[in-house]
C-alpha cells in the first residue's frame, strides 16, 4: 500500500527549483529503496543489507570524489579500488551527479522487482533528475550525470564478485544435505520451499569492513543436552515459560521489532530508517547523510555475513523444536520461526553492529524514539540510548520464541565487534 502512495505522490509534476540539496536525493531515494526491500520477495534480511551497503558507499564515494573534506573508502573496504576521477578543471553539481549514482545503482540492484517498483523507480528517475538540473547549464548536466554513473558502474563492478550478486529460489538451495544429531537445524515450517535452509553460504560472502566471514568468531553454544538442570535446558525452559506468561509490554516488543520480510523494511532497514530520521531532524549535510548510510550499510552487510557463519559453523536447533521435543509437544512460539539455524541471533548482532556504529556518530546516551512501523499504526517506541534499543531489539527474540538465551547476548557481543571495525573507516579528512 505504501508503495502506492509514493507512485501517486510521483506522478504530481514537481515545482521547478534551480538547486536541489544532494541530501534530500539521498532521503528521497532511501524512502523509496525501504519501500522496494518492502516489496521485493527476494528481499530477505541479509540480501536487504547488502543493497544497502552498496548504496551507502556509491553515495559517500560520488559526494568524496569532489570534495576534499570526505575520504574515499576505496582501500578500506575489501576489494574496493578507487572510483574514475573527475575531469580536472570541469565543474560538476553535486546533486545531479548523486542522483545519477543513486538512480542506477537502485535500478540495478532492485532489477527483479515487480512491475509497481519499476514504475516506481522510473518515476522517481524522471522526478529527481528533473528536480536537481532545472536551471542548470545542459553541458553542466550531462557531465555530472556521467560522471554519477560511472561510480554507480565501478561500485556494481566491484559488488558482482562479494558472492551475492545472485540470488536464486528466494535463497533456498534446491539441496542441502541436512547434518544429522540432535542439536542440529531441522525444518520448521511446512512450506516446501523452506526445507532447506535460507542463504547457508552467505557467510562465506566477501564482507566490506570486517577481515573475513569470521572477523568476529564466537564461542560455541551452551552444550546440547536434554537432562532437566543442565544450561541448556535451563534456556529453553526459560523461553518456554516466557512465552507463556508474556506479559502485554513484552509482546508488543516482540512485535515492535519483528520486522518480518515483505511485511516491514526488514530488520537491517529498521536500522536505516532511524538513522535517516535522526539525520533529518538534526538538518544533516549531504556529507553526514552519505556517510553515516555508508557505515550503517557497511555494518549491517558485515553483520549478516558474520552471523550467517556463525549459524551454519553451530547449526544449532531452534527452541520450538527442543521444547516440542523435551518439555511439552503442544508449545507454540509467537512469532513464525526463520528458517534457518538458531545461534547467534541475526536480530542481536546487526542491532549491537548498528549500535556501535550510531552511538560513535552520535554519541552515548543519545535519546530518540524510533517510528519506523508508524504506516503499520504500531506505537512508537523511545530509547534513552541506541544500545537500549539494541538489547530490545535482542530480547524481543526471546519473547517470540524464536532465540536462547546465549543466541541473544552473544549476538550482540558479535555485532558490537563488528561495528567497531565499521567505526575505525576514516571518511573525513
Amino acid at each position: 500500500m505504501a508503495l502506492c502512495f509514493i507512485l501517486m505522490a510521483l506522478a504530481v509534476p514537481p515545482a521547478q527549483a534551480s538547486s536541489v540539496g544532494a541530501d534530500k536525493v539521498i532521503r528521497d531515494w532511501y524512502r523509496l529503496v525501504i519501500e522496494l526491500v518492502r516489496h521485493t520477495p527476494t528481499y530477505s534480511p541479509p540480501v536487504a543489507s547488502r543493497a544497502f551497503a552498496y548504496l551507502g558507499v556509491a553515495s559517500h564515494e560520488s559526494l568524496a570524489s569532489g570534495d576534499p573534506t570526505l575520504m574515499t573508502l576505496s582501500g578500506q573496504l575489501n576489494g574496493l579500488t578507487p572510483v574514475p576521477r573527475r575531469e580536472a578543471g570541469a565543474s560538476y553539481d553535486e546533486a545531479v551527479v548523486l542522483q545519477a549514482a543513486l538512480s542506477s545503482a537502485a535500478r540495478e540492484l532492485f532489477g527483479n522487482t515487480g512491475p509497481t517498483g519499476q514504475r516506481a523507480l522510473k518515476r522517481m528517475t524522471e522526478k529527481l533528475s528533473a528536480e536537481v538540473s532545472s536551471g542548470l547549464a545542459p553541458d553542466l548536466v550531462a557531465r555530472s550525470e556521467a560522471y554519477g554513473r560511472s561510480v554507480t558502474a565501478h561500485i556494481l563492478a566491484w559488488s558482482a564478485g562479494d558472492g551475492g550478486a545472485k540470488v536464486e529460489n528466494m535463497g533456498f538451495p534446491l539441496e542441502f544435505a541436512l547434518n544429522e544429531g540432535p542439536s542440529h537445524w531441522i525444518p520448521t515450517s511446512l512450506i516446501n520451499q523452506q526445507q532447506m535452509p535460507l542463504l547457508p553460504k552467505w557467510g562465506e560472502n566477501r564482507p566490506f569492513a570486517m577481515e573475513t566471514g569470521n572477523g568476529c568468531p564466537l564461542p560455541s553454544p551452551p552444550a546440547y543436552s536434554e537432562d532437566k538442570g543442565s544450561d541448556f535446558y535451563n534456556e529453553a525452559l526459560e523461553v518456554y515459560e516466557t512465552v507463556k506468561t508474556l506479559t502485554p509490554e513484552q509482546r508488543a516488543v516482540a512485535r515492535f521489532w519483528s520486522d518480518d520480510p515483505m511485511l516491514s523494511p526488514t530488520p537491517p532497514g529498521h536500522w536505516i530508517v532511524i538513522g535517516l530520521k535522526i539525520l533529518d531532524e538534526r538538518k544533516a549535510s549531504a556529507a553526514d547523510h552519505a556517510d553515516l548510510m555508508a557505515r550503517l550499510g557497511v555494518t549491517l552487510a558485515d553483520a549478516f555475513i558474520g552471523c550467517w557463519h556463525s549459524k551454519f559453523e553451530y547449526d544449532l536447533l531452534r527452541p520450538v523444536t527442543y521444547i516440542k521435543r523435551v518439555i511439552d509437544p503442544k508449545w507454540e512460539p509467537i512469532l513464525i520461526t526463520p528458517p534457518f539455524p538458531e545461534y547467534p541471533s541475526g536480530h542481536s548482532t546487526q542491532s549491537g553492529a548498528a549500535a556501535t556504529v550510531l552511538t560513535a556518530f552520535f554519541g552515548e546516551n543519545f535519546a530518540f524514539t524510533d517510528n519506523t512501523h508508524e504506516k503499520d499504526k504500531l506505537p512508537n517506541r523511545s530509547f534513552g540510548s541506541f544500545w537500549e534499543a539494541a538489547e530490545e531489539a535482542g530480547v524481543s527474540r526471546l519473547y517470540g520464541g524464536i532465540h536462547f538465551r546465549a543466541a541473544i547476548d552473544r549476538g550482540l557481543d558479535q555485532g558490537r565487534c563488528i561495528g567497531e571495525k565499521t567505526v575505525a573507516l576514516r571518511t573525513r579528512g
